[in-house]
């Protein structure tokens, strides 16, 4: 079992409703440059207020308790992304995570699953970045048309057909669920397949023949085992079990098609 330490938090509690209530925060510490593996620490603290989530407690002791605690986190509305962990086990949002779930249990926070740690909560991001340049997640056309010659006008129901798949926040709850990942990190994994397949199905698209060996490859799509629990975790939902899916059965009419009738 890893080290564990408890500090106590010295000031009152807020003057605020449920004065006097506390819950436990238990997060994971490591600093490279001191630790060899990875520690728990506890920090008890105030829980003056239902509406905490577990950014609030960590942005709490931070400010109040313990300033080396690092962690991501940016516009505290469940839109950024960056301040994914686990939280108690499951991958979340630190900012959607309320602490009324947990208390008066502790809560343990640890950096997302299936990642190398930088530091404490920082998990390193740079091998999805790396599956993510890898799909070209943006417009590709043949040619583009001259400044001045109008805008790629779509309709309400062209631009449903890709809809969920633009709402991922490149948050990796799904990567840090995912189970094939967990054993192969040379999969490309379920946000990556999903933005590909936002584009592949965008109208003003022409990029299909540049994704798809990256999507049809050994360790692209046919990866997946489908075990689906990359869209239970996803606070947007993107639902990329069903992209990836997808993906497969465009594929394989892809090769089943006469060769004249492919795009």
């Amino acid at each position: 079992m890893p080290e564990e330490r408890k500090i106590d938090h010295p000031r009152p509690a807020p003057s605020l409703k449920g004065e006097g209530k506390k819950i436990t925060v238990r997060a994971t510490r490591f600093d490279p440059d001191k630790d060899e593996k990875p520690r728990m620490q506890s920090y008890e603290i105030p829980f003056p207020d239902e509406s905490m989530v577990v950014l609030d407690a960590l942005n709490y002791i931070k400010s109040h308790v313990d300033g080396s605690l690092s962690y991501r986190w940016s516009c505290r509305m469940g839109i950024c992304g960056s301040c994914g962990m686990m939280v108690d086990g499951v991958p979340k949002l630190s900012c959607s995570a309320f602490l009324r779930d947990y208390w008066p249990k502790p809560v343990t926070v640890e950096p997302l699953n299936n990642f190398p740690i930088i530091r404490d909560l920082v998990s390193d991001m740079d091998d999805f970045m790396h599956k993510l340049k890898s799909i070209k997640p943006w417009i590709i056309r043949k040619q583009e048309l001259p400044l001045g010659a109008g805008a790629h006008r779509q309709t309400n129901d062209q631009i449903d057909e890709f809809r969920q798949f633009s709402q991922c926040i490149n948050c990796m709850l799904c990567y840090a669920a995912c189970p094939v990942y967990g054993l192969d990190d040379k999969f490309l994994g379920p946000a990556a397949t999903a933005l590909a397949r936002r584009y592949n199905l965008d109208s003003r698209d022409e990029g299909l023949k540049q994704r798809l060996p990256v999507l049809a490859d050994s360790e692209g799509i046919w990866e997946c085992s489908f075990v689906g629990e990359c869209s239970v975790v996803c606070p947007k939902g993107v639902d990329p079990a069903k992209a990836i899916q997808q993906t497969k059965l465009d594929t394989t009419m892809r090769f089943v098609l006469p060769y004249g009738n492919r795009d």
